[in-house]
């Protein structure tokens, strides 16, 4: 198809040996999720190694960093928001540097509503799916209970949890879909090859959460690769991503403790 040479990333740009790019590579993931897949192992392993089953365990994606301060806590809420950023500049730089940009992996402000639309039905698909996927892992023992926030009840708390979604969608997309299959392709490595270290370095960051948040999200990293494939555009999957994470958080803080079926801690 057509669409599929969209992200055929050819040979290695400027005359760079694959050793160089993929030196690259590892350092632009040990900066951002390559390290997160790390820190998340050893988390899982304290969480399976402490008293008490995996579901009476918590997993805080937002908390707050200064109790009883909002005006500190805003400050660095902001700060982590923007300085998990910064791998994402990199990888803008380093494809700059090739000469193609972030229009090489479809980030970029061309075709808004075609990539509005894809995302938010992709979010629709994988929403009730995820949710179904986690309250069954969680209920067979497989998985933390996983709170999206524990903000306080001050005014900036749901700006700043759509503020982290869409930080969480634009790092993990480009770096983890766009830049890591676009150097992977570079590197000669196979389209079924480049998208298992993909998908499995999504579910490794967030393993955290227990084996069922690798699982769920390892699946959601195969969807998402043969997405961009047939897309060639990492616009739509920023989109999903954002979409689910806006739902979850905002949901999250709206309806615990309010219905049954969410769990809480």
């Amino acid at each position: 198809m057509s669409e599929q040479r969209v992200v055929d990333a050819g040979p290695p740009p400027g005359g760079l040996s694959r050793r160089v790019l993929r030196s690259e590579t590892l350092i632009v993931l040990a900066l951002s999720l390559g390290a997160s897949a790390v820190s998340s192992l050893i988390s899982f392993i304290g969480s399976l190694t402490r008293p008490g089953a995996l579901k009476e365990q918590a997993a805080t994606l937002n908390g707050s960093y200064a109790p009883g301060r909002p005006w500190l806590d805003l400050t660095w809420q902001l700060f982590g928001i923007a300085t998990a950023l910064v791998p994402v500049v990199l990888v803008a730089h380093l494809l700059m540097r090739e000469g193609s940009g972030m229009r090489a992996i479809g980030f970029d402000r061309t075709r808004p509503w075609p990539d509005l639309g894809r995302g938010t039905l992709v979010a629709a698909g994988i929403g009730s799916a995820g949710l179904a996927f986690y309250l069954a892992a969680r209920a067979s023992g497989f998985n933390l209970t996983v709170v999206p926030e524990s903000l306080p009840d001050v005014w900036w708390k749901y700006p700043v949890l759509i503020l982290s979604a869409i930080q969480n969608s634009v790092l993990e997309e480009v770096i983890v879909v766009g830049y890591l299959l676009r150097r992977l392709d570079q590197l000669g490595w196979s389209p079924k090859g480049a998208l298992v270290a993909s998908a499995v370095l999504r579910g490794s960051y967030h393993l955290y959460q227990g084996i069922g948040g690798f699982i769920g999200n390892m699946v959601m990293g195969v969807v998402f690769v043969l997405l961009y494939r047939r897309w060639g555009r990492v616009g739509p999957l920023v989109v999903a991503h954002a979409l689910l994470d806006i739902v979850a958080f905002v949901g999250y803080g709206l309806l615990a403790g309010k219905v049954d079926w969410l769990p809480t801690v």
